[in-house]
């Protein structure tokens, strides 16, 4: 009920929906069978993989599964660090990419239409085999210079996605710059979060308006955490 109370409301504002694996390390319903959840609401969505959960085996039974649920759209992830256990060390977003686009040559997926798979990208140079995905989710930014300066350095012919995080609060703030160091995350924002609980909203909805009117992505990548209510309302003014 929760996920399709997210789409219904952010349905108007965006065009797909990324359902996201399990980030935490913990076991969760499969991204697969969520994004086929919504596509049966009319949404179009594009399933999250990471390779830390999975060794070659689970990651074809995923593909198969997938097939069977007509969904066909993948962001290949190497996982964060899990909070118990390791990883299975057996996959690489390098080699699911590969047994994806493997697909076509066997029996098991006769009929299936050819996946389309999309990789992360960091604000740094982008290595040689991720030119081969069919589109790019690039790292979370709150400067448009930022992300245009890596688009500058890196020229691909792909469809690139900018990440546009919204800050929930201060501690928001604080845990996403301990977790991921590589995010410079603006000081005036991380405190305004802290007073004022739109202030996140306002800041990326900006950002997201000046990403469309640079036009050097094909879209944004948006997260919007527990205010996607907000997200919606206000994007919908400026997107009518």
């Amino acid at each position: 009920m929760h996920v399709r109370h997210q789409i219904g409301t952010l349905s108007k504002v965006a065009d797909s929906f990324l359902i996201p694996d399990n980030h935490l390390g913990r076991a969760t319903v499969s991204s697969v069978a969520v994004a086929h959840e919504v596509q049966a609401m009319g949404g179009r969505s594009i399933a999250c993989l990471n390779a830390r959960d999975r060794n070659l085996l689970g990651f074809r039974r995923d593909l198969l599964t997938a097939a069977s649920y007509q969904v066909n759209q993948f962001l290949f992830v190497y996982g964060d660090k899990p909070s118990s256990g390791g990883r299975t060390g057996e996959l690489t977003v390098q080699a699911m990419m590969d047994e994806a686009r493997a697909v076509p040559a066997d029996p098991a997926f006769a009929a299936v239409q050819p996946f389309k798979v999309g990789a992360a990208a960091a604000l740094r140079p982008l290595p040689a085999w991720k030119r081969s995905a069919d589109f790019l989710f690039l790292q979370v930014s709150f400067s448009l210079t930022e992300l245009m300066r890596w688009r500058d350095a890196n020229s691909v012919d792909v469809p690139v996605y900018a990440g546009v995080l919204v800050l929930a609060s201060e501690l928001h703030a604080q845990r996403l710059a301990a977790a991921v160091p590589d995010i410079a995350i603006p000081d005036r924002l991380a405190r305004q979060a802290g007073t004022d609980r739109l202030a996140g909203v306002e800041a990326a909805c900006d950002l997201v308006l000046q990403i469309r009117d640079s036009g050097a992505f094909a879209g944004v990548h948006l997260i919007p955490v527990t205010r996607y209510r907000e997200v919606a309302a206000r994007l919908e003014q400026h997107l009518a």
